[in-house]
């Protein structure tokens, strides 16, 4: 079955109803091993990015990652192109529940031309590897005025054999309360779809905006993979 097969057939009603209520969902075996392994193999093929990250020279944690240039690799155009209109409604429902009158469009295409209208040209989907030691500090992808309320990663390595610890940490900021962090294990091939950087939460009086960060917990062996789908593009 081909990836715009797969995304079609997954359970849409559950991953809506997830991002609703925790601003996040993991979803099993998006990926096969082999697409896992040919984006990894395709790390060291420089001629794919537009710029390489070394992350503790900015201080975003320790490791690196690559963006990649236009033309995208065709799956991370596929899933880039497929996810999107899937997500569109429940960003837009999001809206709704938070009385903004932002809407998104209904096609990536559309989404696209609005970032270059506002001089965001530059494709942010992106490759990710840390080594032991690695992590990834608490953040935010937004690179400019435009953004979409909702991301992907995909991980590209088994956690136990390829490496070990570098969990996924989202961490969740409620206005007037405690941060809570949540700490999940996606394996090789698992997709999570998350909040770029806030989501709505009902509460007594109607719904509220609530922020959320994530990051990756340090590695503490081995090498782990990942690659970022992030659909606005950047300044």
């Amino acid at each position: 079955m081909g990836i715009k097969e797969r995304i079609a057939g997954l359970n849409w009603a559950e991953i809506s109803n997830a991002m609703d209520n925790k601003g996040y969902a993991l979803v099993k075996n998006v990926l096969t091993a082999d697409e896992c392994d040919a984006l990894s193999s395709q790390y060291a093929d420089e001629q794919l990015y537009r710029k390489t990250i070394v992350m503790e020279h900015h201080q975003y944690g320790l490791g690196e990652y690559k963006y990649f240039k236009y033309p995208l690799p065709m799956l991370v155009q596929q899933l880039r192109e497929s996810f999107y209109p899937k997500l569109a409604p429940i960003a837009n429902g999001w809206m709704q529940y938070l009385n903004k009158e932002q809407r998104f469009p209904d096609t990536l295409e559309e989404l696209l031309q609005h970032c270059h209208e506002h001089e965001q040209l530059r494709p942010t989907p992106l490759i990710l590897q840390y080594t032991q030691g690695g992590y990834n500090a608490m953040h935010q992808d937004l690179y400019g005025e435009v953004f979409f309320p909702m991301q992907l990663v995909f991980i590209l390595d088994e956690p136990g054999r390829d490496y070990e610890g570098g969990e996924f940490i989202l961490m969740e900021q409620k206005p007037r309360a405690q941060s809570r962090a949540m700490v999940l294990k996606p394996v090789k091939g698992d997709m999570l779809l998350f909040t770029t950087s806030y989501r709505p939460a009902k509460g007594s009086t109607g719904y509220h905006r609530v922020n959320m960060k994530h990051g990756v917990g340090e590695i503490t062996a081995g090498k782990r993979r990942s690659m970022g789908i992030i659909f606005h593009d950047a300044k």
